[in-house]
């Protein structure tokens, strides 16, 4: 029988209500031959080679479609399609040069919606599997206790003047320098950080990208 927790979510998401939902408590990841096996059990007349080529031809065909702006619809699986983001990362020298040849400043309001890029995979689950895995499992709680989320040890306004603290010192901020001032995990520091940044009025934006990415105070 699966197993969930109970998981609360941080107040500063709640407005500082109490809120507690129920999650997987996951045991392990299936890698792609561990879904292949798991894919010949369920159908012994298929065979693994088979498997791996429908597998990279579906996965090939989501490469060459999804960026077009066509979802794509598996029955008994369901829907996928691309989600989208600004791309906040500096453009390139030969970028800025097209861009002021055809008119555009650097003031110019369009100027920073101009690069768009993939954010994600949207998935939306058909409702006849859901129904169906719900038919056949249930689950119980692994754990009496709820799990409460860490207290952070500064708050968000403690946390944005370190940043900028940081930044008008450096001139910029690495992911490393923002974890190491604000006591988290690099993982809570990277969400943290998104968090800052989406927020319109944040006085922090980010420059590069992947590796590469660094905070630097928002300009006026």
């Amino acid at each position: 029988m699966a197993k969930y927790i109970l998981q609360e979510l941080p107040e500063e998401l709640t407005n500082g209500k109490k809120v507690v939902f129920p999650k997987m408590d996951n045991y392990t990841l299936f890698d792609n031959d561990k879904v292949i096996e798991k894919m010949t059990e369920q159908d012994s007349s298929l065979r693994k080679g088979n498997i791996r080529s429908v597998m990279e031809a579906l996965t090939q065909a989501m490469k060459t479609c999804l960026p077009l702006g066509h979802t794509m619809k598996i029955d008994g699986l369901g829907v996928f399609s691309l989600s989208l983001e600004f791309d906040t990362s500096t453009p390139s020298e030969n970028e800025i040069a097209k861009q002021k040849k055809k008119g555009a400043t650097d003031d110019d309001p369009k100027t920073s919606h101009r690069h768009v890029r993939i954010k994600g995979i949207n998935f939306k689950p058909d409702a006849k599997l859901i129904e169906a895995m719900n038919r056949e499992n249930s689950f119980e709680r692994a754990t009496p206790e709820v799990i409460t989320p860490r207290k952070e040890k500064y708050s968000l306004e403690e946390r944005i003047a370190k940043a900028l603290e940081i930044i008008e010192k450096k001139g910029y901020m690495t992911l490393s320098d923002y974890n190491i001032a604000t006591s988290q995990s690099r993982t809570s520091a990277s969400n943290d950080l998104k968090r800052i940044v989406d927020n319109p009025k944040s006085p922090i934006t980010t420059r590069g990208d992947h590796s590469h990415k660094i905070w630097v105070k928002k300009e006026d």
